[in-house]
């Protein structure tokens, strides 16, 4: 095991995330040294399944943990209400207490459901993520955002729930496929565009270490969380790209993958920032072109008023307003609430 980055998350419930290769062997472990014990429930995709949960299994049982396991199949379609119930009834039907603990083994799906699984278990029980993917490991593995999907749209259930441990093992990046790997960088390059303009030249080259970009991710995730945990003020510079994203999934049936969707969302915006005056066109030249070095898309398929729609429904709406992150350069980004026509003049700039 290597363990090459610590970052300490300091939020209502501060707990440490730890970034190296071979974490998962010891996931056990690092559990234990927390004073956890009892019962394990590790919560996993198909996919993510037949490569670590044996590996996690093992490790839980020699630090004495009582394994049990939950299988969903891999997708966006998984975060559901059926698979939130079928997990709580599991851990009840197996007498699992609040002491014991949700390890979350997996990328975002995963996580969340799991995440959300233990907020609302006997109101709340111990919860370790275990990302598997980069885009989990930047993003959804950090900061206590848990969630399912409703017909209406993503996230719109869910709860508010840091975890005790986040275990990255950057080791298990090797099995991504491309196309995962890809989309994990729609959300590093986001992290870049909206607060950091001298992380995106180190994206631009060719040989950065991933555990450094993990790490770079994490650090700025953390400060964002510990100043507005509950997702009320700075926190929202994280939705980035998000609103357009979040209506183009949807509108795929889920089948364009979030980072995708991120990427498309962030060329929008920037587009309508840019024809609104608010940052210099080269500001888009820089995201299309870190966008196309990591395969990503970056032009939207669906049109102006379907997409409008969708975002109607998002969950940032709040007194018939949508706040907004909008790029002002490089690095550079504010926020901005818009009524509903406002909103549809910026898709309508972003998309056309």
């Amino acid at each position: 095991m290597t363990v090459t980055k610590k970052i300490d998350i300091k939020a209502g419930k501060p707990y440490r995330v730890k970034i190296g290769k071979g974490l998962l062997d010891k996931a056990g472990e690092e559990a234990k040294a927390l004073g956890l014990d009892g019962k394990a429930l590790i919560i996993s995709d198909d996919n993510v399944a037949a490569l670590y949960l044996e590996k996690v299994s093992s490790s839980l049982k020699e630090a004495g943990f009582e394994v049990f396991s939950f299988v969903i199949p891999h997708g966006e379609s998984s975060k559901s209400a059926e698979n939130l119930l079928a997990i709580l009834e599991f851990a009840a039907e197996n007498a699992f207490s609040r002491t014991d603990t949700f390890f979350a083994l997996g990328g975002g799906v995963v996580g969340d459901l799991c995440g959300f699984a233990a907020a609302v278990y006997m109101r709340g029980t111990n919860f370790v993520q275990l990302p598997t993917t980069l885009l989990a490991a930047v993003d959804s593995s950090v900061g206590g955002k848990t969630a399912i999907d409703l017909e209406a749209g993503k996230n719109l259930a869910g709860a508010f729930y840091q975890p005790k441990l986040v275990l990255c093992d950057t080791a298990t990046f090797d099995t991504l496929p491309d196309e995962e790997f890809s989309n994990g960088m729609a959300e590093v390059i986001k992290y870049g565009m909206f607060c950091d303009g001298g992380f995106l030249d180190i994206l631009t080259e060719s040989n950065t270490d991933i555990e450094e970009i993990v790490a770079r991710c994490v650090a700025i995730k953390a400060r964002v969380v510990e100043a507005d945990e509950f997702d009320k003020g700075e926190r929202m510079f994280l939705n980035f790209g998000h609103t357009v994203a979040h209506a183009v999934e949807n509108l795929s049936g889920y089948t364009t993958p979030h980072g995708s969707a991120v990427a498309i969302g962030m060329a929008a915006i920037t587009k309508a920032a840019i024809a609104l005056g608010k940052c210099e066109s080269k500001t888009f030249d820089i995201l299309v072109e870190l966008l196309k070095k990591y395969r990503l898309p970056f032009e939207c398929p669906y049109g102006i008023d379907e997409v409008y729609n969708v975002t109607l429904k998002d969950k940032k709406n709040a007194h018939g307003k949508i706040t907004l992150v909008i790029p002002a350069g490089k690095g550079e980004s504010v926020l901005q609430k818009c009524d509903y026509d406002e909103l549809k003049d910026i898709i309508t700039l972003g998309l056309k």
